[in-house]
This record gives C-alpha cells, sequence and structure tokens, in this order.
C-alpha cells in the first residue's frame, strides 16, 4: 500500500507538467516518531500531510506553479538527541522551508528550543499537545494545529463525570504528555468534584509494570486513567492491570487511542472509553474519502491534523509570496481564521488561487481549524468507547 501511495505521488508531480518543474519546489520536512511508542500512528500522520502536499502540487497554483516535496525524519518521540540531530539535518542538509513536526511534546519543546528558533525555521505541530508549548519562547515559529491538553484534561473530566463515575486513579508516562495531562485532567476533575484516588508515573520501555498496578490497586478507584502511549508503557500498564484484575475499564486520552490497543487487548477492554481530538465537520468527512482514496486511514488520530499543519504551511507562503519562514510565519494565523471564505480539503488549489487574487480565507481543514492564543487548535474532542474490539465514537464534544 505504501509503494502505491508514494507511486500515485510521484505520478502526480509528473502529471502537473513542466510548469511546476520549472518554476522550483518548496520542501517541507516531515518529523514524527516513526520509530517509538506512537510508532502505529505515525504512518497515517505522515501520509496526511503529504496529501496535502501533492493537493498543492497538482493544482499548480502555488507561486506560480512550484511543486511541493517531502522528506522525512525519525523523531522517534522520546530520544531528544535523536530529534534533534534529525531535525538539523532537516535544515542543514535536506535545506527544507518548513517543518510539520515534532510529534511528541518532549521531542517537540527540544526541537523548537534548541534546533528551530536558532535556525529561524517554522514548526507546525499536529500532536505535541503539553500546556507548556503554549509559553514557550518561539518567535513567532511554531503553531499546532493540535489542541493543548489543558483543554483535553477538561474534556476527560467531563467524560468520565457523565459516565457517572466519581473516583479514579491515574497513571502516565513520565515525560512532558503525561505530566502535563496528568496534572490539567486532575485539577479539572477535582474542581468538578471528583476525587483522584493516587497518580503514579510510569517509565516507557518496562518489561514488568506490576508495582506502578500495585500502589495503583491499593489506592482503588472506579476506573484506570491511563495517559501513556498505546505501543509502550501504557499498554504494559493495561496489560498487567488486567492479568491482576486491578482495574477492568480504562480511560484513554489521545496517546492511547490506536486501534493496536484493541487487536491487542481485543474483548478484555471492551467498555473502555476517552477521548481524541476530532470533530464531525464537513471537513472531516471531506478528508477521510481523500485518505480511502489515497490509500491510508484517514480517520486514525493525528491524520487530520498533519493535513492540516501541511496546508497551513503551504497558504502562508502563498500570502507571503516568500518560502522563508520568517516571511511567512506571520501569515500563518491570518489564513487559519476568520475572516475569509472557508476552505475545506481538496479546495487548495482554490484557496491558492484566491490568496493570490488578493482575497481573504479562512482555512477550516480536514480539523475544523482555529487557532487560537500563541497558534494552536481551540480544541473540539471525539468522545470514543471500545465496542467489539473497535473504536466507536459516542459524540463530539
Amino acid at each position: 500500500m505504501k509503494k502505491q501511495l508514494f507511486g500515485m505521488v510521484a505520478a502526480t508531480v509528473l502529471a502537473t507538467g513542466a510548469q511546476a518543474e520549472g518554476q522550483g519546489r518548496v520542501v517541507l520536512g516531515v518529523i514524527i516518531g516513526f520509530t517509538g511508542p506512537i510508532e502505529s500512528l505515525t504512518p497515517q500522520m505522515a501520509d496526511g500531510a503529504e496529501l496535502a502536499m501533492t493537493e498543492v502540487t497538482a493544482s499548480g497554483n502555488l507561486m506560480g506553479g512550484m511543486s511541493v516535496t517531502s522528506v522525512r525524519a525519525d523523531s522517534t518521540c522520546i530520544d531528544s538527541a535523536a530529534a534533534q540531530a534529525a531535525a538539523e539535518r532537516l535544515i542543514t542538509a535536506d535545506n527544507v522551508d518548513g517543518i510539520v513536526g515534532a510529534d511528541c511534546s518532549g521531542v517537540t519543546t527540544s526541537i523548537l528550543s534548541n534546533v528551530a528558533v536558532p535556525n529561524g525555521m517554522v514548526m507546525v505541530s499536529p500532536s505535541a499537545t503539553s500546556p507548556a508549548l503554549s509559553n514557550i519562547e518561539d518567535n513567532g515559529l511554531f503553531f499546532r494545529t493540535a489542541p493543548s491538553d489543558a483543554r483535553q484534561g477538561v474534556v476527560m473530566a467531563e467524560v468520565i463525570m457523565d459516565r457517572g463515575l466519581n473516583e479514579v486513579a491515574v497513571t502516565y508516562t513520565n515525560n512532558d504528555y503525561g505530566q502535563g495531562l496528568a496534572d490539567s485532567f486532575t485539577a479539572a476533575f477535582e474542581a468538578a468534584g471528583g476525587t483522584v484516588t493516587i497518580a503514579v508515573a510510569h517509565e516507557d520501555g518496562r518489561a514488568d509494570y506490576a508495582a506502578e498496578v500495585g500502589a495503583l490497586a491499593a489506592a482503588g478507584g472506579e476506573a484506570l486513567v491511563v495517559a501513556g502511549y498505546a505501543d509502550q508503557g501504557g499498554a504494559g500498564v493495561i496489560r498487567a492491570a488486567l492479568d491482576t484484575g486491578a482495574f477492568e475499564t480504562f480511560v484513554l486520552p489521545d496517546g492511547m487511542a490506536s486501534q493496536t490497543l484493541v487487536d491487542n487487548f481485543g474483548a478484555d477492554v471492551n467498555g473502555s472509553f476517552g477521548q481524541q481530538p476530532g470533530s464531525d465537520s464537513k471537513g472531516a468527512e471531506i478528508f477521510h474519502g481523500l485518505a480511502e482514496g489515497a490509500g491510508f486511514d484517514g480517520t486514525s488520530i493525528f491524520a487530520k491534523e498533519s493535513y492540516d499543519a501541511a496546508a497551513l504551511i503551504l497558504l502562508a507562503m502563498q500570502a507571503a509570496g516568500s518560502t522563508a519562514p520568517g516571511d511567512y510565519a506571520g501569515h500563518i494565523m491570518a489564513v487559519a481564521n476568520a475572516p475569509g471564505t472557508p476552505i475545506l480539503p481538496g479546495q487548495l488549489g482554490m484557496a491558492l488561487e484566491m490568496i493570490a487574487n488578493g482575497q481573504d480565507i479562512d482555512y477550516v481543514g480536514a480539523s475544523a481549524v482555529e487557532l487560537v492564543g500563541p497558534g494552536e487548535s481551540a480544541g473540539a474532542y471525539r468522545e470514543i468507547e471500545i465496542e467489539d474490539g473497535a473504536f466507536v465514537t459516542t459524540r463530539f464534544r
């Protein structure tokens, strides 16, 4: 399937003809964890970003016909040194004009502070959600199409309380993402009258989580909130909890919302629930169809946000009339928000033409984009539950 997708991308680029080739090209880096604790999610994220690039190239409308190519790099999600080295290569060797990524909050912070800002490079993350990123010194270069976990913590508290649960235990991966989400959730849940019996950090990559689960079980709770990763420690904690009978219902935030989880645990996790960024917008429905046609699952978490991240960079370039990050960074908020004609997936070529003609656009995209504050998504969420070995949507918030 991947070879078919790359073949389709290459064919589309060639089909745009000599105009695009003759006008030069834009290079975007896509730096996400192709290995590591969310590796089951990242192929669809990369495909989403590259779908936007392919669409723009096919239109021939980017600054007189520029093509767009992608260079992938592995953030690992958890190894900051490796992530920084990969980002350095994108900038110094691959000469990228912008970066989609990174994915996990810790490596995103490291890349932004130590690589992107010193090099004046724009980053638009589709999935870094730590509240700390809202206030980071970024020189106006960092944006995210995913909402902050300050928002997710509140939504998760509402989801749990609406199900009549008032006491929960919490485990979180011991990094910026896990700590930030655990803190946000605990504050919101307790403010609403709930009780967090205990909050226990866990390290990823361990073979045995008996000690953590023992502490969680001793404290008790009607459910266990697992603010971790589906391909790493979060899954390990669930396995240990199921094996010991400590918990049978798990609350699953975005890092756990992978099909891998239900594939591995099957009916044992039926009834578990949670939330992930998502909306029931027209743009989401259109994107799902476009992704299916391109050969990947557009319903996968953060695939839509990745498409939108790449689209915003390219639309801002058109608005600035420049591929230089220092020129187009200041246009990202303008193309993302009202006023202007709403732009949905599949309409990037039209949007580029409108910008070239001096018209305003309001990029809605696949994830109902609305950037607030320092340039992050306002945050709509899809409430999910596991039924018969699959995630189903119960409502949107």
